[in-house]
C-alpha cells in the first residue's frame, strides 16, 4: 500500500480492497499466479504444480485428434453465435474490475445450509432427487443410484491453496461423509469445476468417472487409475455396467484449460443423464447457442434441468448463459424443474453474489417455470418441488467480511499483467 492507504495499481482504499476482494489471501494483489509469478514463467510443463494435471499424449491424443471438434491445436465451438449474445458496448473486465470492481460480490454472512445425511438416509420417493452442494456440484439420486456432478470441495477456484477465488464458505459436509457413489461427472477442466484436491481424494474409491475427451490425463495425474475412467465425444455414450443408466456427452460452447499455454486442450461437454424412469440434464458451463434444440430433439424430454446461471458478464454470452439466456435454454431443451447451478459459492464475474438467483426468480414466475432454489444441502425432489423460497434474502449482503489480517506486501507491488479472463 502507498501512504494514502491506496493500492498503486487499481486505486483502491484499504478497506474498500479487503471488503470487496476477499479471494485474495496472503498474496492479496493476485487472484492467480501471474505467468512470471511461477518457476518456469509461460512453460506450463516446468511449473512446479500438481495441479495443473497433465497433457494428453499416445493412444488418448490420437483419439482426441481423430474428433471432428478438434482444430488442428485444440478443440473448437461449431454453434454459430447468436446474435446479440455479446453486447458490442460491453468491454472485457479489467483485472483492476475484477479486483476492486462490482458491489455485494461477496456475501456479507454464511449462507444458510441444510445437512442431507438424514436426507440421503432414505431412498427418494419418486425415484429421482438433487442435492445442491454449491456451485455445480450436485448428488443427483435416479433409481436407486448416486451420481456427482463436478466434485469441487477445495477452498479455492484455483491451481494454489495461497491465491484464486475463494469460495465463500465449506460445502455443507465432509467429502468423506459422502454416501457410496456409483458415478462421478466431470464436464470440462477449469478448477472450479475440477479440482485436484478433490479428484485426489475421491481416487481413493472405486468410483468411475464419465468425462470429456482428454480431461482423463488430469484424472490420471490426479490419481484416477485408468480403467475407472470414460472420455466421451459429443454425442458417445456410456453404459453403466450394472444398471440401466446411460451418460451422453451433448455439445456445449464453451473453453477449457488450466494453465496459460493449454486452452481448448481438452475437451468440454453438457450431459444427458438416462435411466429407465427419469431423464437429467447437465449444462457443465456453456453458453446460449443452437445445441440446445437439438439436444431436445435427440435426448429430451428431462425431468430435471440443471442450467449454469452465475458468473455471467455482458461479454461472455457466448460462454456463459447467465439467468436470462438459461431460461431461453430451458424453454428450448422443452422444460422441466429447472436446478440453476453455478452461482451462490466463488466470485468469478462482476456481479452481486444473489443477482443471478434474483433474477430467476421474478422471471421464472412470470414464465410459469418450475423453479428449483434449494438452500445448500437441502435434498429436493422435481416431482415435489413447492414454489421457490427466497432463502438468499435472509443472509447478510450489505458489506463483506473484512480479509484476514496478514503482512502487507510491498508499496509497489504491481498487479499482474495477464491471467486466463473469464476464469471459468
Amino acid at each position: 500500500m502507498n501512504p494514502a492507504g491506496r493500492h498503486p495499481s487499481c486505486r483502491c482504499s484499504a478497506a474498500e480492497y479487503r471488503a470487496r476482494a476477499p479471494d485474495c489471501a496472503r498474496s492479496r494483489y493476485h487472484p492467480i499466479p501471474a505467468a512470471d509469478a511461477i518457476p518456469g514463467g509461460n512453460d506450463q510443463e516446468s511449473i512446479p504444480m500438481k495441479s495443473l494435471g497433465r497433457k494428453a499424449s499416445g493412444l488418448r491424443l490420437e483419439r482426441m485428434q481423430a474428433s471432428s471438434l478438434w482444430s488442428g491445436s485444440g478443440f473448437r465451438n461449431i454453434y454459430p453465435i447468436e446474435p446479440g449474445l455479446r453486447d458490442p458496448s460491453a468491454t472485457m473486465p479489467s483485472l483492476r474490475d475484477f479486483l476492486c470492481g462490482g458491489e455485494r460480490r461477496v456475501p456479507g454472512a454464511p449462507l444458510p445450509a441444510d445437512n442431507p445425511l438424514d436426507a440421503w438416509r432414505k431412498p427418494a420417493q419418486s425415484g429421482l432427487r438433487a442435492t445442491w452442494l454449491g456451485h455445480s456440484t450436485v448428488l443427483i439420486e435416479i433409481d436407486g443410484l448416486r451420481l456427482l456432478t463436478d466434485p469441487v470441495w477445495g477452498s479455492r477456484a484455483s491451481p494454489t491453496r495461497l491465491a484464486g477465488p475463494k469460495r465463500f464458505q465449506p460445502v455443507p459436509i465432509k467429502l468423506k461423509q459422502l454416501p457410496p457413489l456409483d458415478l462421478v461427472l466431470v464436464s470440462h477442466d477449469h478448477y472450479d469445476h475440477l479440482d485436484y484436491p478433490t479428484i485426489r481424494e475421491l481416487a481413493k474409491t472405486d468410483v468411475p468417472f464419465v468425462t470429456a475427451l482428454g480431461v482423463g490425463a488430469h484424472l490420471e495425474a490426479f490419481g484416477v487409475r485408468p480403467e475407472r475412467i470414460t472420455e466421451l465425444d459429443w454425442w458417445e455414450s456410456y453404459q453403466h455396467p450394472k444398471a440401466d443408466l446411460t451418460i451422453t456427452a451433448t455439445p456445449s460452447q464453451h473453453f477449457s484449460g488450466r494453465g496459460l499455454k493449454d486452452r481448448n486442450a481438452t475437451l468440454w461437454s453438457s450431459l444427458s443423464i438416462r435411466s429407465a424412469r427419469h431423464s437429467v440434464f447437465f449444462s457443465g458451463d456453456t453458453g446460449l447457442s443452437g445445441q440446445f434444440a437439438e439436444i431436445r430433439e435427440r435426448m429430451g424430454p428431462f425431468d430435471l434441468v440443471m442450467l449454469e446461471v452465475g458468473a455471467h458478464h455482458p461479454a461472455w454470452g457466448d460462454i456463459h448463459l447467465g439467468p436470462d439466456n438459461a431460461l431461453k435454454a430451458l424453454e428450448l431443451l422443452g422444460g422441466g424443474a429447472f436446478l440453476p447451478v453455478h452461482w451462490g459459492t466463488f466470485n468469478l464475474a462482476m456481479h452481486a453474489w444473489d443477482a443471478p438467483a434474483e433474477s430467476l426468480l421474478a422471471s421464472g414466475e412470470k414464465e410459469n417455470v418450475r423453479l428449483m432454489m434449494p438452500r445448500l444441502g437441502q435434498a429436493m425432489e422435481p416431482a415435489h418441488a413447492e414454489r421457490a423460497h427466497p432463502w438468499w434474502r435472509e443472509v447478510d449482503s450489505v458489506a463483506a467480511p473484512a480479509a484476514p489480517s496478514e503482512p502487507e506486501a510491498e508499496a509497489d507491488a504491481p498487479l499482474p499483467k495477464s491471467m486466463p479472463w473469464p476464469l471459468d
